[in-house]
């Protein structure tokens, strides 16, 4: 199974989101991440799903999605060229000389940026493609201690002209 990401354009009204989770809870299709926000009209919000499941998982989830009343458009970025990226950030054990000028230079060379740092703790941000955040994982827990991971999960749009309206 292949994660998807779906596009959700509602109304910004209380209890559209939880509608929508409910969907998915009572399913038992599974979030991989969620991140909701107003769009430019305030009385809008959209919500970024990535989600895995066939083909069918897929499309049933989009027909149930479209029957809420508050939904008003849903979009398989998955299926368009789309850009999709997280942000995160990360706390590291920072004890030593060595060990902040590795975690400096790793953070370079995934293009992330020390957005605090004490005697003992670096915060590393990233944002990118869930592989490029995995990576970094990977390789900073390698040299140092991980003392606390926060992700914002995927938000996506499609490229060129196309665009989630009403």
């Amino acid at each position: 199974m292949q994660q998807t990401v779906l596009s959700i354009l509602l109304e910004n009204e209380p209890g559209a989101l939880s509608r929508i989770i409910g969907l998915f809870s009572q399913r038992a299709f599974n979030i991989e991440s969620l991140t909701v926000a107003a769009t430019e009209e305030d009385s809008l919000s959209r919500i970024t799903i990535a989600t895995t499941g066939d083909h069918r998982v897929i499309e049933q989830i989009t027909k149930q999605v479209n029957k809420l009343v508050d939904v008003l458009k849903v979009a398989e970025l998955s299926k368009e060229v789309h850009i999709a990226r997280e942000l995160m950030f990360v706390k590291i054990n920072a004890t030593t000389p060595d060990a902040r000028e590795e975690i400096v230079r790793t953070a370079d060379i995934f293009r992330g940026q020390i957005v605090d740092c004490s005697n003992q703790l670096y915060t590393v941000q990233l944002t990118g493609k869930k592989e490029k955040l995995d990576a970094f994982i990977r390789s900073i827990k390698r040299q140092s201690d991980i003392i606390e991971i926060v992700r914002s999960g995927c938000v996506a749009i499609a490229r060129g002209r196309q665009a989630l309206r009403p």
